[in-house]
């Protein structure tokens, strides 16, 4: 059986990017080597986009995969499209944050690089749900405004080729996209078929933001923290069942389709070779039809997982206060 053929998308710059990579945010049940080895492995099925971060703390065990993988000749640095992200607390020292996963990951450039939150706020390692930091506090346009002209220096001095944004909303872009010099082309958003954010996704498509979706299969091993009694599993959905059932294939694999066929580019995470290697075949083949993609749209629960309540400021009750 030979190792199915990456799709890709065509960013509003022109750069082509594959349309499906793999995560490696696994850090609460995954060690650094465990995550390295299913990058190793996803690269040699076939994926080219590698989805990284600093604050995931095993950059430098993905480095080691991805000079094994050059040194073997299994893939060309420029086949590959590695983005990381800064995390909150280095807002203020972007370059040095960059140059820091550059280092780790063992390469000269990214193919992007995001804010990985729209805020300084940040907090310790492993908290849990109910940890703030005092330091923590409300979204501020000048302030993403500095951070994300750092940003634009990497670009300039070519260290990055693009810049992303993620887990912002339409209000938060609104009162930023107006000022950026270098447009953002990649944006990444929490997205699956228990949360669409069509409102979201409509801004991105009018102003040149591609979406790239995290948790797209609904992430069933998510931090404790992030899990509530309300949470509602995007594989458990009957739709997505039903459908499921009809095509003969795994629930994720349903989750995975929409997610492609609805213009996002999915990130999913796992460390088993039969998942990863399933996460990619599903999308180049059997595609939903339009009305599959058409119910599973009108069952859209609104059910946001990665709340971000451990970044709330003093006096604010609710975590979506971040969102507003």
């Amino acid at each position: 059986m030979t190792d199915p053929v990456t799709p890709y998308v065509t960013l509003s710059d022109g750069t082509r990017m594959p349309a499906v990579g793999l995560g490696t945010f696994g850090s609460d049940k995954y060690g650094p080597e465990e995550i390295a080895e299913a990058v190793y492995g996803a690269v040699k099925a076939g994926y080219r986009l590698i989805d990284c971060a600093e604050v995931y703390g095993n950059e430098d065990k993905i480095g080691e995969a991805l000079g094994r993988l050059f040194r073997e000749g299994a893939v060309r640095r420029e086949e590959l499209f590695v983005v990381s992200k800064v995390w909150n607390d280095h807002h203020g020292c972007v370059g040095e944050a960059c140059e820091n996963s550059l280092a780790a990951l063992g390469l000269d450039y990214l193919d992007a690089y995001y804010i990985h939150w729209p805020f300084p706020n940040y907090h310790a390692p492993g908290c849990d749900g109910d940890s703030r930091n005092p330091d923590s506090k409300p979204f501020s346009a000048d302030e993403f405004l500095s951070t994300y002209r750092q940003c634009e220096a990497l670009y300039d001095e070519g260290k990055i080729r693009a810049i992303g944004v993620s887990n912002m909303t339409v209000s938060k872009l609104e009162a930023v996209f107006p000022s950026l010099r270098v447009r953002p082309t990649l944006i990444e958003m929490e997205l699956h078929p228990a949360f669409r954010q069509k409102d979201l996704r409509a801004w991105c498509a009018d102003h040149g933001l591609q979406p790239v979706g995290f948790c797209p299969l609904g992430s069933p091993s998510r931090p404790e923290r992030d899990k509530t009694s309300e949470d509602i599993a995007a594989m458990e959905m009957p739709v997505v069942k039903e459908i499921a059932a009809r095509h003969g294939i795994h629930p994720a694999a349903v989750c995975l389709k929409w997610s492609r066929q609805s213009g996002a580019v999915p990130i999913p995470f796992s460390v088993k070779p039969q998942q990863y290697r399933m996460n990619l075949a599903c999308l180049t083949e059997d595609p939903l039809t339009d009305e599959e993609l058409a119910a599973i749209d009108a069952s859209d629960a609104d059910c946001r997982l990665i709340k971000g309540q451990v970044f709330l400021w003093e006096g604010a009750d609710d975590w979506r206060e971040l969102w507003t």
